[in-house]
């Protein structure tokens, strides 16, 4: 049986679809995008603050389940341009342990849901 989890910590989808859904342990969390749920809008035009609130967003949706980013076994990271690989790698890996960070894959994409240059999406298991 799966147990849908949904924050207004975190922005509502923009689709069919829930923030996160758990099934038994594990926590598959969809690809969160740089939106400021206060808000609604997007936070635009600096990779590094794009990614941090792709991460906040993340962080919300774990903390809802009653997990942390501890949690967190394997991540995706989408983004519209690798040359900016390195801004945000420095950011996401503010969030984790180096010692016992997730497995991770960084893919470059032509477009991202409303044109945004980072979504990241993650599956996390309660140990």
């Amino acid at each position: 049986m799966k147990t849908i989890i949904n924050t207004k910590k975190a922005p509502a989808p923009i689709g069919p679809y829930n923030q996160a859904v758990l099934i038994k342990d594990t926590l598959y969390i969809s690809g969160q995008i740089p939106i400021d749920p206060s808000t609604g809008n997007l936070v635009e035009g600096d990779i590094k603050a794009e990614t941090k609130q792709s991460m906040e967003n993340l962080k919300a949706i774990l903390e809802e389940a009653d997990m942390t980013f501890e949690n967190v076994a394997k991540s995706t990271i989408f983004l519209k341009d690798m040359h900016q690989f390195g801004e945000v790698n420095q950011i996401y890996g503010s969030y984790f342990d180096a010692d016992t960070a997730p497995a991770r894959e960084t893919v470059e994409v032509a477009n991202l849901p409303k044109f945004v240059n980072v979504e990241i999406s993650m599956v996390a298991v309660k140990s």
